[in-house]
């Protein structure tokens, strides 16, 4: 019996690249969850040292954040045209500019919390941690997708050929 490819959800999106139901509620909930936690957080600041002072230091780590990220975004660039004239493919350096971007958006986004998570994804060390979790989780999800709804176990491929004939 042959396997049937993976479930699509449209044309062009297959079912392990789906956002699952559980992602979903979760992603709400930090958009609504964020926002007031830098909103305490700008508060104690500015109660603390007072809000120009404050509004400064979000303006700096901005300003900090984006050189670090020409810096950092620079260095993956080089290293991904390195791979590609060796015939590689640069596929982790890839996935390293997706962080770097995130990262970015991060930084530009006003508040500290958001900054230590943007200035995380643009440190070499933190940014490697945060490849080998998404890669975890994508290997997994297209391990499952592979494997179709309600099996388990091992995926087994069976070879074959095609004989054309009339």
């Amino acid at each position: 019996r042959f396997s049937e490819p993976a479930p699509m959800v449209s044309p062009s999106i297959p079912l392990a690249l789906r956002a699952s139901e559980s992602t979903m509620p979760l992603l709400a909930m930090l958009f609504f969850i964020v926002p007031v936690i830098e909103m305490v957080v700008l508060i104690e600041v500015g109660s603390a040292i007072g809000s120009l002072p404050t509004i400064a230091l979000v303006f700096l780590t901005a300003v900090l954040g984006v050189a670090l990220l020409r810096q950092q975004g620079a260095a993956t660039l080089l290293r991904a045209m390195r791979r590609m004239d060796h015939g590689a493919l640069p596929a982790r350096e890839m996935l390293e500019g997706v962080v770097l971007a995130v990262g970015g958006a991060l930084l530009l986004t006003p508040g500290f919390v958001t900054d230590a998570l943007g200035f995380a994804c643009l440190f070499p060390l933190t940014r490697r941690f945060f490849l080998q979790r998404l890669l975890s989780r994508v290997q997994l999800r297209s391990e499952r997708a592979a494997r179709g709804p309600g099996q388990s176990g091992t995926i087994h491929i069976i070879e074959g050929e095609i004989d054309e004939r009339p």
